[in-house]
């Protein structure tokens, strides 16, 4: 069993517009889509389409429309009841694959809903392999709560995988190494924000074809008790760094159509990888073939077994 956490879910409205956004212009729309989204409930529908078990944590309530949502895909879900009506994201796409997202804040926890949404992942997250905590925070809930998470977790012998931003992520590194768990994905800027780089100057040293730079930065996160850091650089691959070395992935040349959930596709690529006993290289093979899948795919679309293809990622080891 794979559990996924989505702190702060919603349903995500996709518009794919026929020409470059203009801001202040008026847009016609080839197409909308709307589907329940979050970056855990991303992560656990490429998981469920590829054949594993799988169950989304989420706070939201019996007649939230999310929850019909994930209904009708038949993905396994565990809603914990709130009082308010989960958030509803904008993302607009152009037909080069630029990407606009418009997210709104999501509502307000109490204390006692963020008490029974972590005593709901904990008892599914009981006699899983692996746990992964993912995306924003709504408001009201405490910013270390990822890593109030991870340190109840671990008792659990479950891996823990966390990805998120800002200050969640802050929170979650600065506790360590005694929350310390066992995969994070920053992206270049929070990979920078994280190890004081430039993100600029990372993912430009990547798109060189010297990753050693990322490798480094990723390589100090490691050593604070993080056991693997998948470092994704959109376009110029990406760099996991475990106890066992550091590799460098080349992205796959494709017409990106959409980046959104890329990022959780490599997630759910990474941990469907180590379930099945996979080495680094290929972990990080199948995480970057799972990301380049949903770039590929338009608007929200994410990833099936058949869209995906690791062997066609080239793996360099780095010193």
């Amino acid at each position: 069993m794979i559990v996924t956490f989505t702190a702060n879910p919603s349903l995500d409205r996709t518009a794919t517009l026929d020409r470059p956004l203009t801001r202040g212009g008026v847009h016609r729309v080839d197409s909308v889509t709307v589907e329940a989204g979050g970056k855990g409930v991303n992560v656990a529908r490429v998981l469920h389409d590829a054949g594993q078990e799988v169950l989304a944590v989420l706070p939201a309530g019996s007649s939230d429309p999310i929850v019909a949502a994930l209904r009708a895909t038949g993905l396994p879900h565990a809603a914990v009841e709130i009082s308010g009506t989960v958030r509803t994201n904008l993302t607009l796409t152009e037909a080069d694959g630029t990407t606009t997202k418009i997210n709104e804040p999501g509502p307000t926890l109490t204390d006692a809903q963020v008490d029974a949404a972590a005593a709901r992942l904990l008892a599914a997250a009981d006699g899983a392999a692996w746990v992964a905590l993912s995306g924003s925070l709504p408001p009201g809930a405490p910013v270390d709560w990822y890593a109030r998470l991870v340190t109840a977790l671990k008792p659990l012998g479950c891996l823990v995988a966390v990805d998120t931003s800002d200050a969640p992520l802050q929170a979650v590194v600065d506790a360590l190494p005694g929350a310390a768990f066992d995969l994070v994905k920053p992206n270049s800027e929070e990979l920078a924000q994280l190890t004081g780089e430039d993100p600029i100057w990372l993912e430009a040293s990547a798109k060189r074809g010297d990753p050693r730079p990322v490798a480094a930065a990723a390589r100090s996160l490691h050593e604070r008790g993080v056991s693997a850091v998948l470092a994704t650089l959109g376009a110029a691959g990406a760099v996991l760094v475990t106890a066992e070395g550091s590799w460098y992935a080349e992205a796959p040349s494709i017409p990106v159509r959409s980046t959104v959930g890329a990022g959780d596709s490599s997630v759910a690529g990474y941990i469907l990888a180590a379930v099945a006993g996979a080495s680094p290289e290929r972990r990080l093979a199948t995480a970057v073939a799972h990301g380049s899948a949903a770039a590929g795919l338009a608007g929200t679309t994410l990833p099936k077994p058949g869209d995906v293809d690791p062997d066609a990622v080239v793996i360099h080891r780095i010193d």
